[in-house]
């Protein structure tokens, strides 16, 4: 088969389509014919080697994909040979086939066309384990989100408006603040040129803010926060390390959490298993009623993943980049 392979680290010229072993499906695994896997942040962080792959994991990029299934290994009870489907990788999306562990799948939601289901596995399990398993969004509250024109960010803010609450959200065009709004964002900020800070605490303060800055963004995400606020780090764009005032937070009675999901084992309580359980019980039903969709700024051949990266490095996107199998 054919995939994504480097061999250095570097830029995205080091991404090179080329041959490769086939996998086989081991216990409690399936393999599947992909279709389409989608372009996320972690996968840029890959092929600049600062993001190490978990192990056991596959050293090809691609943290999600759609597909169908081609073999079932042992022990998998519940999917067969051409069920159509969506998966949550830990790897090994940016390839023709791809193993992955049977717990770890998602039926194709009725009508989304197998292809942009790809779009969803990452986007879905990371805004749901975050924001509603870790820090229980509720009706009413208000959710901010940073980057609402990404992946995550039309993800979070189309869940939280289903989930009866109010969203901010900050973007760095009037293009994607635009859109954001018409998928129901109540308050949007332009980064740019505007404070978030003041303008989310002039709307009572953030109960939950989703966060893929890190660092840059720490101290002013405590000053957004609303009493008995949380905040739920998933990215780390601005940086590793920052400085926390405990005060600001003791006084606000809030919470900082922070979480990856790729690294996370299959089974156990804060599983892969778990989460993706859970997405497809309370997010797939709204999926297959249109009430979420999936967000797909462009396609490309998967040859052409340099091509994928470059569009999420200008950050000139709104949604998913699909990389489709020819």
């Amino acid at each position: 088969m054919h995939a994504i392979t480097q061999q250095s680290s570097g830029g995205p010229e080091t991404l090179v389509w080329a041959e490769v072993p086939d996998p086989v499906a081991g216990e409690g695994e399936v393999v599947l014919d992909v279709v389409a896997s989608a372009v996320n942040r972690a996968d840029l962080l890959q092929r600049e080697g600062n993001y190490p792959v978990p192990p056991g994991a596959s050293e090809v990029l691609g943290l999600e994909c759609s597909g169908v299934v081609r073999e079932v290994g042992p022990g998998v009870e519940g999917w067969k040979v051409g069920d159509e489907v969506c998966a949550l990788l830990a790897g090994g999306g940016y390839a023709e086939r791809v193993a992955v562990p049977a717990a770890q799948l998602l039926p194709r939601p009725a009508g989304v066309e197998l292809a942009a289901a790809a779009a969803l596995p990452e986007v879905a399990c990371t805004v749901w384990s975050n924001v509603f398993m870790q820090a229980g969004l509720r009706a009413g509250e208000l959710l901010l989100v940073h980057g609402g024109g990404s992946g995550i960010g039309t993800m979070a803010i189309q869940l939280a408006v289903r989930a009866g609450a109010r969203v901010a959200t900050t973007a760095g065009s009037a293009e994607k603040l635009a859109f954001c709004r018409e998928l129901g964002a109540e308050i949007t900020v332009d980064y740019r040129d505007e404070d978030f800070v003041e303008v989310v605490r002039a709307a009572g303060g953030a109960d939950v803010v989703l966060d893929n800055m890190g660092a840059a963004y720490l101290a002013r995400n405590v000053a957004a926060l609303a009493p008995d606020g949380r905040i739920t780090v998933i990215g780390m764009q601005g940086g590793r390390k920052g400085e926390l005032d405990l005060g600001a937070l003791l006084a606000k009675r809030g919470s900082v959490y922070a979480a990856g999901l790729r690294g996370r084992p299959v089974e156990g309580p804060h599983g892969k298993a778990a989460v993706v359980a859970a997405v497809r019980e309370n997010v797939w039903p709204d999926v297959e009623a249109g009430r979420v969709r999936p967000v797909v700024h462009t396609r490309l051949p998967m040859a052409r993943a340099a091509d994928g990266h470059r569009i999420l490095e200008e950050s000139s996107h709104t949604g998913k980049v699909l990389l489709v199998v020819d």
